[in-house]
């Protein structure tokens, strides 16, 4: 007898025996950040020592708050997993408080990823501030 598998029962099965907790799990198989913004006020791009790229589009509302936020990402599950919680912690925020978000921010949301992936918490953070950067030294793309 074959026992048929969804593709996202696969994948959420491979990834919890990898070391992903299922935050980061629904993190990676929602992709809810993924894309692009029309006309966004910034977009930053960073590239991670491990080869990943991560494009930021920031939009902020009539009182520089940020309103929304989207990732155009080439890399793995961790990458994409820490990108899409670090746009939960930082939307709604001004640019100081998201300025303000660090790594043991994004790894609490996301319970556990896998030790060797722990540089991909770092790369979505850094874009995001990059990101906030650019936008407030008058660097808009």
């Amino acid at each position: 007898m074959v026992t048929e598998i969804t593709t996202s029962g696969a994948e959420r099965k491979m990834l919890s025996e990898a070391g992903y907790a299922d935050p980061a799990i629904d993190y990676y198989l929602e992709k809810k950040y993924m894309g692009h913004i029309e006309n966004a006020d910034q977009i930053s791009e960073k590239v991670g020592s491990c080869g990943d790229i991560m494009k930021i589009y920031l939009k902020l509302d009539d009182e520089k708050k940020i309103e929304d936020i989207r990732y155009e990402i080439t890399g793995c599950a961790g990458a994409i997993s820490a990108a899409m919680a670090a746009v939960d912690l930082a939307k709604g925020k001004t640019l100081d408080e998201a300025l303000a978000i660090n790594d043991g921010d994004v790894f609490k949301v996301l319970e556990n990823i896998p030790e060797k992936k722990h540089h991909c918490i770092q790369l979505a953070v850094k874009t995001m501030h990059q990101g906030i950067e650019e936008f407030k030294s008058g660097n808009a793309s």
